[in-house]
């Protein structure tokens, strides 16, 4: 700058001078401008903000507030620094060294602020609605996958600004994630499945399924397979994406609530109302049988050597329908002996006829 000066005249040193101190003042102005705005906004975000959220009844929105507005503010000031910088006349490869280090500080901050809300929207998530042992499974690989989405993202915009061919570096990262896809095509497939049951929730940690023939309680949601725990003590590994693609059903929905059937066959002849009426009193009067619903007899069909009558009652928990079924039957058993009604078995009468052409041979 010394030598700058010894080799100008007077009037250009001063038209130099002036010209500098012009474009450092609007510099300046500009930075102190975004400071202000930066200062503004955090006040707005305190106070408005705070107002905001609090009409809310979610806590999410003041969780986010609360992490995005120090980063957003440090993001207006570089994003004032850096148009300050980039206005000013500097050498080409002073100018390209700080804005683009200040470009690069700016996507940094973007890309927090992202991550950010996009963490509390998932701690939000399963806080509230995967629940407690699938978001200790699956929250933590999709906040990493996120932030690998978000660093990509920001380091294919930072290459772009610096005018670097990014094609080449798409295209390789298009045909290894083919190549990986391929070989790895069932094991992403219950993967995918694995995200598919924490958003669509066809059960739960604990909940009682059916898939089939097998019937067990649900122990374990992990991203290859779920893990059902049969009546045997027997542990039942199912691939996510056959579970996907199952229908199942699922006892513990919409409450765990458990409905009982008995089927039960009486003499032809019999009084059938007074024999509905018995089973309906019997199944009341057992403990853990819900009052409400009542227990409900039908006459359901005519039989070889019986008439068949179908009892239906409900209990608080379906594990309780097996304990209940056991103490009914005893319960009709007795009630039915004391009332006359008789529980036929079948058989089977056989007539012999003699032939009166053939006598009897020897």
């Amino acid at each position: 700058m010394d030598s700058l000066w010894y080799y100008l005249r007077p009037d250009e040193g001063d038209a130099f001078y002036l010209f500098w101190s012009k474009e450092l003042l609007i510099s300046a102005l500009i930075i102190a401008a975004f400071y202000l705005l930066s200062r503004g906004l955090r006040l707005l975000l305190s106070r408005l903000g705070a107002r905001l959220c609090a009409l809310t009844k979610s806590e999410l929105d003041d969780r986010i507030l609360e992490r995005v507005a120090a980063p957003a503010s440090l993001l207006i000031n570089c994003a004032g620094l850096y148009l300050a910088v980039n206005r000013l006349p500097l050498p080409e490869k002073l100018k390209a060294v700080a804005s683009g280090a200040l470009f690069v500080v700016n996507m940094v901050i973007l890309a927090n602020i992202a991550f950010r809300v996009l963490d509390e929207m998932l701690n939000r998530y399963g806080e509230r609605v995967a629940g407690e042992e699938m978001s200790r499974q699956l929250i933590p690989l999709v906040q990493k996958l996120c932030s690998i989405f978000l660093v990509g993202t920001a380091l294919i915009i930072t290459l772009k600004h610096f005018n670097y061919d990014i094609l080449s570096l798409v295209t390789a990262l298009g045909v290894g994630s083919l190549a990986i896809g391929l070989a790895a095509k069932d094991t992403l497939a219950n993967m995918v499945s694995g995200f598919t049951l924490m958003i669509d929730r066809p059960f739960r940690i604990g909940d009682r399924i059916q898939l089939g023939l097998q019937v067990g309680d649900v122990v374990d949601i992990g991203l290859r397979s779920t893990k059902i725990k049969g009546g045997d003590n027997t542990y039942l590994i199912i691939p996510n994406s056959e579970l996907c693609n199952s229908t199942l059903i699922n006892q513990a929905f919409p409450d765990a609530r458990g409905k009982g059937r008995i089927n039960i066959g009486v003499a032809y002849g019999s009084d059938v109302e007074r024999a509905k009426a018995l089973l309906v009193s019997t199944a009341a009067s057992v403990a853990g049988v819900l009052s409400e619903p009542a227990p409900e007899a039908y006459f359901t069909s005519f039989g070889d050597s019986s008439l068949s009558l179908a009892l239906f009652f409900w209990t608080d928990h379906y594990e309780q329908v097996f304990a209940a079924t056991d103490r009914i039957n005893c319960a009709i058993c007795t009630c039915f002996q004391e009332n006359g009604i008789n529980i036929p078995y079948p058989t089977r009468t056989v007539l012999l006829e003699k032939d009166a052409n053939n006598g009897p041979q020897d």
